[in-house]
């Protein structure tokens, strides 16, 4: 892990969860010991990916357009030389 503050998680998953885990990983040649890796990385995805939908939902209602102006407006801004992040 690249993180040295590590924490323990208890967790149950089903049967055929775990068979097809191992299965997955052995197929790869990633030993048992990466278990904590494959979850963490899992999770970190899976948590980008749920932000994401939330984002998107927020701006369904506008147009691609819309969407792009205001991008543009906000890269304009982070690369005003005047922007700070204090502010």
């Amino acid at each position: 892990m690249p993180n040295d503050a590590t924490i323990s998680w208890t967790v149950a998953v089903s049967k055929e969860t775990d068979t097809s885990l191992r299965t997955f990983l052995a197929e790869r040649g990633v030993p048992e010991t990466d278990f904590s890796k494959f979850i963490e990385e899992a999770v970190k995805w899976r948590v980008f990916d749920q932000t994401l939908a939330e984002v998107r939902g927020k701006f369904v209602d506008l147009s691609p357009e819309e969407i792009e102006t205001l991008v543009a407006e906000a890269v304009a801004y982070a690369r005003d030389p005047n922007y700070s992040e204090d502010e």
